[in-house]
């Protein structure tokens, strides 16, 4: 056997909706969202789980609670798992932050790796803290499926950490709508992703809402 992790994006917020950059910030889920949430927990509940680990923030908590109550099993909070501190830019549209913070938002769409939001937090500094959350399921679960649930970049940047991809070229590689599903298992030969972004446990109307 072969540990298996399932990283699940957060579903739909306000700010998802609307493209607008929320990373510490905490909205809530909207109730396309909480649908988006109870639907990933009917697909998943026959799925056989070791552990749930999760995203200290609103929305992904809410995310993972119906999966985590139906099958009445804890939630490991990690604050590695967090999304992205987008610093001054947090509640803010691109064209807004494109107009206010001009240098630094075209200092980041060129490499995001290691050139923060303005007064925020890296790419690297994200895989940092994100990886350690994954050494430590790694640890303590060397088998058997995991659930994390966490945000987009902070997930994209995982894999791209993971699959030997240049963690600064994670808003170009790989896409991560609300409620996707990823899943990479970890074997012989170390990390290979298995699905990318799957959105199957949602109905039509959920998939094609507008928003990202």
């Amino acid at each position: 056997m072969t540990l298996n992790l399932y990283f699940l994006r957060h579903g739909q917020t306000a700010s998802s909706r609307g493209n607008l950059f929320c990373g510490s910030i905490d909205p809530a889920l909207t109730p396309d969202g909480e649908e988006m949430a109870q639907l990933f927990a009917k697909a998943y509940a026959s799925t056989p789980w070791e552990a749930i680990y999760c995203s200290p923030k609103e929305r992904a908590i809410l995310t993972a609670e119906p999966l985590a109550d139906a099958l009445k099993m804890k939630l490991e909070l990690r604050d590695g798992l967090q999304e992205i501190n987008y610093g001054a830019w947090e509640g803010k549209d691109v064209a807004t932050v494109d107009a206010q913070y001009h240098d630094d938002y075209l200092r980041w769409l060129a490499d995001p790796g290691w050139n923060p939001p303005t007064s925020g937090e890296s790419a690297m500094a994200i895989a940092a803290r994100a990886l350690a959350v994954v050494e430590e399921i790694s640890q303590k679960h060397a088998t058997g499926n995991v659930l994390v649930v966490s945000h987009k970049a902070t997930i994209r940047i995982l894999l791209c950490s993971l699959l030997g991809i240049d963690a600064g070229r994670f808003r170009y590689r790989l896409g991560m709508p609300v409620s996707s599903i990823s899943i990479v298992e970890f074997g012989a030969h170390g990390p290979l992703l298995k699905v990318l972004a799957d959105r199957s446990h949602l109905n039509d109307r959920l998939r094609d809402l507008p928003g990202t």
